[in-house]
C-alpha cells in the first residue's frame, strides 16, 4: 500500500525505534509478501534489521524463494502444509 520511498522512510523509523524486524505485509490487503519487497527491504535496512516475509506464503517453494531473497523469518498460516512438503521431499531423498 506504500511506495518504495515510503518503505525506506518506514524502515528508518523502525530502525530508530530499536526493533529487531521489519515485516513485508500482513496478507490482509491487495497482496502479500513479494520477492521484490524482500530484496528492497534487505537493501534498505543494510543489516540493521532482520526481514520477516509474511502474507500469501502458501507452499515450500514460496517460503524458500523468500529466504533466498533475504528473509530471515517466514510468517504463514500454512506452516503445517509447508512442513509436510519438506517432510515428503526428505522421505524421497532417503
Amino acid at each position: 500500500l506504500i511506495n518504495n520511498e515510503e518503505k525506506a522512510i518506514a524502515c528508518d523509523i523502525i530502525i530508530s525505534s530499536g526493533a529487531d524486524f521489519v515485516k513485508t505485509s500482513t496478507g490482509f490487503s491487495k497482496s502479500g509478501a513479494t520477492i521484490e519487497d524482500v530484496k528492497l527491504l534487505k537493501k534498505i535496512v543494510n543489516g540493521k534489521l532482520k526481514i520477516k516475509a509474511s502474507g500469501g506464503i502458501r507452499n515450500l517453494k514460496q517460503a524458500l524463494d523468500m529466504i533466498e531473497a533475504g528473509a530471515d523469518r517466514i510468517g504463514t498460516s500454512h506452516g503445517i502444509e509447508i512442513l509436510n512438503e519438506l517432510l515428503n521431499i526428505s522421505k524421497k531423498i532417503q
